[in-house]
């Protein structure tokens, strides 16, 4: 379509035509934005991805590898229902954990009323303890227990079983209560029940 004429002189404009140097730099600056929003796009997409997971730090700080499961494979199994082989090699991998991150991390001073064993090994209950407290951290360290994870193993498992191992009357109450004189000793516990409960309610004579 042509162009309209000036009214006020009744004479036809000429043609407004844009510099090459203008159109270079139009076409510049657009190429400049289409990039800037491609980059945009890719940082968006890489914040909406799942975050890679956190591993908590070790003694050493540089980030602790919890290592595999339980010997064997499989679901978690309790060590207390292991016998032979099964057993001693759980109890060395339970053991490399409280010597590698529990002790050294959660490991607080020994004293007359939070004792300590070194030979904890060897008192069952604190196996069981501590076991159960290792599963739990296999748990709850893991990317699908998500952020809360370790604040729940801490809350639920960890403070719970600490306090039961060194409690004044907890399993290492005849063990070390000074760091500079180790000990260990086990107490004998209730013997198993050999006799019928009574059904009368009075005490069997002696």
């Amino acid at each position: 379509m042509p162009d309209s004429p000036d009214p006020s002189t009744g004479e036809i404009p000429e043609p407004v035509r844009m510099a090459d140097l203008d159109l270079a730099d139009l076409s510049a600056s657009v190429r400049r934005l289409i990039d800037q929003s491609q980059e945009q796009a890719r940082v968006l997409d890489h914040l909406a991805a799942d975050p890679p997971p956190i591993l908590l730090p070790g003694p050493d700080f540089t980030g602790f590898d919890p290592g595999p499961g339980p010997a064997g494979g499989g679901e978690p199994l309790f060590i207390m229902a292991m016998e032979g082989q099964a057993y001693e090699s759980e109890l060395d991998a339970l053991t490399d954990w409280v010597d590698d991150l529990l002790l050294p991390v959660y490991g607080r001073e020994i004293t007359s009323s939070a004792p300590w064993c070194p030979w904890w090994d060897q008192h069952p209950e604190a196996v069981a303890r501590l076991h159960a407290l290792w599963l739990a951290w296999q748990q709850h360290i893991g990317p699908e227990a998500g952020p809360s994870g370790p604040s729940t193993w801490h809350r639920d498992h960890l403070d719970h079983t600490m306090a039961q191992l060194r409690a004044p009357n907890g399993p290492f109450v005849a063990c070390t209560t000074n760091p500079a004189r180790p000990a260990h000793r086990l107490l004998p516990g209730p013997k198993p029940t050999t006799e019928p409960v009574p059904t009368t309610g009075h005490t069997p004579a002696a």
